[in-house]
């Protein structure tokens, strides 16, 4: 009602996560509205964490309106309000609304940083689901004690030349592209899988020290057995698996320990499987 132009602002905490929520109000109206994401450390005071963001969101920030609402305290209070009436070439206040039309504000804003970090940690956990929660799913049905880094292979070729090798990674649910490999068939005439896949294990293997928690195969038993006698050659000892397609090309289940074990075509570690198979 007083027509001056405000910023309102609160925020939310839960552990290590913070949500700042910022109203932005100018002639007495609600013209937007954004909210900030921050890191902060177990028990941190809302004061510091507040005092905190006002210096780092108004030093970049190119307009300072007179007043700022705040949902408590800040730390350096005085030395804050010094700074941003410096810059604005007006004087700026911060103040604490305890009743009223601006206190209702300060709770609305206060209810949306809480509502968009209860989201997003709703979307953390779905997506850990999809990633760590998967590769977990996979390490249960292979019964291995861990399982952070996967590399899978496949051989391609073109008509019988031009055979390549890829080697996609993923670790801990998600491609790392990064360690990405391709593999140009060197010493393999014709389209020769097994000659060939044994060819990019052999380069791949004997030129790292850090190996993956699980290598899997595109295929089941044939191409599953020549990663073994790779190994076996190399004296290396890293759990492998073939990944099933049946006739329609798509992922059917895990070759493992001369098993085919079905997997939940609902789970996520059924979904993680066909992602890395369709990577690969």
């Amino acid at each position: 009602s007083d027509m001056e132009d405000k910023d309102i602002i609160a925020m939310s905490v839960d552990g290590w996560d913070a949500v700042v929520q910022v109203f932005f109000i100018r002639d007495g109206r609600l013209i937007g509205r954004d909210h900030f994401y921050l890191k902060t450390y177990d028990g941190e005071p809302k004061s510091a964490i507040l005092g905190s963001f006002i210096k780092q969101f108004y030093a970049g920030t190119p307009y300072i309106p007179r007043e700022l609402m705040l949902e408590c305290e800040v730390e350096d209070h005085e030395l804050i309000e010094q700074w941003l009436t410096a810059r604005k070439g007006h004087r700026v206040r911060l103040r604490v609304p305890k009743i009223g039309e601006k206190e209702k504000l300060v709770e609305l804003a206060k209810k949306n940083a809480s509502l968009v970090l209860s989201q997003d940690r709703e979307r953390i956990k779905r997506e850990e689901g999809r990633t760590i929660g998967a590769m977990k799913e996979i390490a249960n049905l292979l019964d291995l004690p861990k399982l952070e880094r996967v590399e899978a292979y496949d051989i391609s070729n073109i008509s019988g030349f031009q055979t390549v090798g890829s080697m996609v990674v993923f670790e801990k649910g998600r491609p790392k592209r990064s360690d990405y490999r391709k593999f140009r068939i060197r010493g393999v005439q014709g389209a020769d899988a097994y000659a060939s896949m044994e060819e990019v294990l052999t380069r791949r293997l004997s030129h790292y020290e850090n190996y993956p928690d699980l290598i899997m195969m595109d295929g089941g038993r044939g191409q599953v057995n020549i990663a073994l006698k790779v190994m076996q050659q190399l004296n290396i000892e890293v759990p492998v698996c073939g990944m099933v397609k049946d006739d329609k090309h798509r992922t059917r289940g895990i070759y493992f320990h001369n098993v085919e074990l079905p997997i939940d075509r609902d789970s996520e570690g059924f979904r993680l499987v066909t992602r890395i198979q369709d990577e690969a």
